[in-house]
């Protein structure tokens, strides 16, 4: 299997082959190959249906029967590749040949590559593209770019100042504590302090512990999970107690939830009822619960415990078995790879949780969490001692 792009004779041409055939696009248009035009590349594959498009103009091959799954376990390659050989025949029209020009702002699967001196695995005659201190990212949102004697100046549009534009001029006066993080509020033209695990007040001066962790909205914690190289991951375990007034939002996420591929296992609200949804490689989800189980925003507490075996899941409410699913019946993956990482209530500042989710889940958790256990550990998660913002003490008030 392969996937590549490529230029053929002027044009851009993107080959794919899942296992079966290979699937060739071409652009309508060449490139510009004076040195100093820009063009803007999408190219990519849903199942075996391919786009490409260069700057805004689409070419599309729609999706015919046959295999639609890209498996490929090699480092990824920009620009060239360590020996020429390692091209499949198949993936370009000409003999293989190094790419020559300037590429910036890769973006694969929504993460975008740093390509930085440090970042890349590996790499060879690579130099600086822009020759100036201007790169296509210095100046942050949509900061213009001057070159000046002593290096560079930023342009800023109007809500944002500061060397490379990446302050809000709504948190430039900010009197938020070293302990905080400040959140622009455009539409009061003012800002609000996030606190950060440990910290409360207006302004994160107070310091704070708690067992009970309290969600406000625009909260979350976020686990490491120490003993995750020692875990069989083929018998996992997560229970929690919970309570809350909301018929929405994210209770717990097992995974690193980076990208759509990432495991996971989540618990959460929807409609007031209880959703719990696993992924242990192919997106495959548990259903929603049963509608009697309606009562979850009620604001009592509830203990909920899940269970993975292999692909057999089981799910207690209140200590009462409410679901016993065999997810994958052909044990295609058997295992939770959830990258030692659990998040609960929400993810951090600035991810919206039906993006994060992709519509799995609509909103962050309000409410109260405690006791959380992983796997058959006999101490509960310091939830004290993980990272996170927003979080009160869920002992004292309501």
């Amino acid at each position: 299997d392969f996937l590549c792009i490529s230029l053929v004779n002027g044009f851009t041409q993107l080959r794919y082959n899942l296992g079966d055939r290979t699937v060739i696009l071409q652009t309508l248009q060449k490139v510009h190959a004076n040195g100093n035009t820009w063009h803007s590349l999408n190219a990519g594959r849903v199942g075996n249906e391919g786009y490409l498009d260069l700057d805004g103009i689409n070419v599309t091959r729609k999706a015919s029967p046959g295999m639609n799954a890209l498996d490929t376990h090699s480092d990824f390659f920009v620009g060239g590749v360590s020996s020429l050989n390692l091209v499949n025949p198949m993936a370009i029209e000409n003999e293989p040949t190094g790419f020559s020009g300037c590429i910036r702002e890769i973006v694969i699967n929504n993460r975008e590559l740093n390509l930085t001196v440090t970042d890349p695995k590996g790499g060879a005659n690579i130099g600086d593209c822009d020759g100036t201190h201007c790169g296509y990212t210095v100046c942050k949102n949509n900061g213009t770019c001057q070159v000046e004697n002593s290096g560079f100046s930023c342009s800023c549009p109007r809500e944002w100042t500061g060397t490379m534009c990446e302050q809000s001029i709504y948190c430039s006066q900010n009197t938020c504590g070293s302990h905080a993080l400040c959140i622009p509020q455009p539409s009061s033209f003012s800002y609000t302090c996030a606190c950060a695990l440990g910290w409360t007040g207006k302004y994160c001066d107070n310091k704070i512990r708690f067992y009970i962790a309290k969600f406000v909205g625009n909260s979350y914690i976020k686990y490491t999970d120490p003993f995750y190289g020692k875990r069989d991951l083929q018998y996992s375990r997560l229970s929690l107690n919970f309570t809350t007034n909301q018929t929405e939002g994210l209770i717990a996420w097992m995974g690193k939830s980076e990208d759509e591929d990432n495991d996971f296992l989540a618990i959460g609200l929807v409609n007031g009822t209880l959703k719990v949804m696993i992924n242990l490689g192919e997106r495959i989800s548990v259903p929603l619960m049963h509608s009697k189980y309606f009562t979850c925003s009620d604001g009592r507490w509830h203990f909920i415990t899940v269970v993975q075996n292999q692909t057999c899941i089981k799910v207690y409410l209140d200590e009462e078995l409410i679901l016993f699913e065999d997810i994958d019946p052909q044990r295609k993956y058997t295992a939770l790879n959830y990258g030692g990482i659990c998040y609960f209530g929400g993810f951090e500042i600035g991810r919206k949780i039906n993006i994060v989710t992709t519509g799995l889940f609509q909103k962050e958790f309000i409410g109260k969490i405690k006791d959380v256990v992983l796997f058959q550990d006999s101490k509960k998660i310091q939830l004290m001692k993980a990272e996170g913002y927003n979080i009160h003490d869920g002992n004292s008030g309501n």
